[in-house]
């Protein structure tokens, strides 16, 4: 086993990639590593340096009850945690991808898609939103996002220097880093003058205390911090429920539904996949055809 002095010391090492990952990423990373350990300490077997019949083991314990995905990401977590403190990897090794390949044949199956949030649910969402500034939060927000196809990531990341008011009303908005863009190239989008108007009472109402497009809302005051980027699912789900759809209905709503509705809305209007995938910033055609295959009966389904 690792002594005690050192058993740590891949929580020191991981400040490294601060600002080199999001901090989502970073989450992640660290509950995977936890889980590795924890999986380690019931098996009494040290986690690092790992044997790779260890780590087998534990990707196919994990993989009966956890996504092939989710195993994936915390076998990077694993390999990242040996890289960081110069041990020998082992997870290259081929019995380690076999125990992978097991696990993906043990749990077969399409990915959840996010149920769209297509432009009539968005009319009857913000038809829902009181009349106070949570709800002119919400509407400002929730339009916001459909027609910048964002993350909710990217969403609650907007400050208001990125937004530029054009000479015909609507908004030009740099969306300055992406999952898909960690360089930070960023990418331009643009607004409805209905949007625009929308922000534009939400940010009235605001005050200009902070610098967040989007902040939380307490007691009747905005607040000087960005939001979560959960909030961005809470907003969607409690819309849904407020605007009548069942508790079915409302847990297939989800954070990436205004990204999803928004580019059926897009194919359904006729604009083809190089333009959607400009408009929402994906550079993957295969992940953009799982957010289309249910275009044609989304609209109100």
């Amino acid at each position: 086993m690792l002594p005690d002095s050192t058993k740590n010391l891949w929580r020191i090492e991981f400040k490294r990639l601060e600002g080199a990952y999001s901090p989502a990423t970073m989450r992640s990373y660290y509950a995977d590593v936890e889980a590795f350990e924890g999986w380690c300490r019931s098996q009494s077997v040290q986690p690092f340096p790992a044997s790779v019949d260890v780590v087998c083991r534990f990707i196919e314990a994990q993989g009966h009850n956890r996504a092939p995905s989710t195993v994936r990401r915390r076998l990077y977590a694993i390999r990242k945690v040996h890289r960081l403190l110069r041990l020998p990897d082992p997870t290259y090794d081929e019995d380690i991808n076999l125990a992978f390949r097991r696990v993906r044949r043990l749990r077969a199956a399409r990915p959840q898609q996010a149920k769209g949030l297509t432009a009539p649910h968005l009319k009857k969402f913000l038809a829902v939103q009181p009349d106070t500034l949570l709800g002119l939060r919400n509407r400002a927000m929730l339009s916001l996002g459909y027609e910048l196809l964002t993350r909710r990531s990217e969403l609650v990341a907007l400050r208001d220097d990125d937004l530029e008011v054009r000479a015909d009303g609507t908004l030009r908005v740099l969306i300055r880093r992406s999952k898909s863009d960690p360089a930070g190239m960023g990418r331009l989008a643009f607004t409805s003058g209905e949007t625009a108007s929308l922000v534009a009472d939400w940010r009235q109402k605001r005050g200009n205390h902070t610098g967040w497009l989007f902040c939380p809302v307490y007691k009747g005051m905005a607040v000087d911090r960005s939001l979560e980027s959960h909030s961005v699912k809470r907003v969607i789900k409690n819309a849904a429920a407020l605007a009548g759809f069942s508790k079915e209905e409302v847990k297939r709503f989800k954070g990436h539904s205004l990204r999803v509705g928004a580019a059926q809305d897009l194919l359904r209007n006729g604009i083809d996949t190089v333009g959607i995938m400009r408009a929402g910033g994906w550079k993957s055609l295969t992940v953009l055809a799982r957010y289309l295959e249910q275009a044609e009966h989304s609209v109100w389904a």
